[in-house]
């Protein structure tokens, strides 16, 4: 995943003053600036409570329950609609607050429904091939650090061609690597559609 935010991250390193591993550093060793952090109710949803949560419901619960009667890839394709139609609560807060017009809140409730379908994809794929829970929590977390990408800011930066360049790189190395760094064998676990998938008679 961090292989695929090779642009986002080459990104903040251009435009951080002290450097990006400075700052990656100074954040893991500042106490002061952690106790603030477990405080912060906004930070604990994004970081902590959500991706355990959600990643434990779409993908530990619900996956074991799909696989045996549609089959490990069906699966992977039909869990993330659930994943995605949960985010529709946010319609609710937005139409409460009245930030915007129903029309803008409705195709951003579709653009949402349509990456975090995308990115449970993702997350079913790496649980069911790795049989581990922990890839698609860390997954899910990192993700809800960065944020989508913000493709519109690169095209009018000064090293618009540097990070565009890391963008592209990101994409094809992640798909390289997909299926090598997710081997089963890496995890000491068999994947998931092994150990629960059954004749498809024994869900009828």
């Amino acid at each position: 995943m961090m292989v695929l935010f090779l642009g986002p991250l080459t990104q903040l390193a251009v435009e951080s003053p002290r450097g990006l591993f400075h700052d990656v550093k100074a954040g893991l060793t500042d106490c002061q600036s952690w106790s603030k952090r477990v405080k912060d109710l906004k930070w604990l949803r994004n970081h902590v409570v959500a991706p355990l949560t959600e990643e434990f419901v779409f993908r530990a619960c619900i996956i074991p329950m799909l696989v045996p009667c549609t089959g490990p890839t069906s699966a992977i394709f039909i869990s993330p609609l659930f994943f995605g139609v949960a985010h529709f609560h946010h319609i609710i807060e937005q139409l409460r607050f009245g930030q915007d017009t129903v029309f803008d809140i409705l195709i951003c409730a579709a653009f949402q429904f349509t990456y975090t379908s995308v990115f449970g994809v993702y997350t079913a794929f790496i649980f069911i091939r790795t049989g581990h829970l922990v890839g698609p929590v860390l997954c899910h977390s990192f993700c809800n650090r960065m944020g989508f990408p913000a493709i519109g800011s690169v095209l009018e930066h000064p090293q618009k061609s540097l990070i565009l360049l890391f963008y592209q790189l990101g994409v094809l190395l992640f798909f390289i690597l997909l299926f090598p760094f997710t081997d089963p064998t890496f995890y000491g676990m068999s994947p998931v559609c092994s150990l629960l998938l059954t004749p498809r008679s024994a869900c009828t």
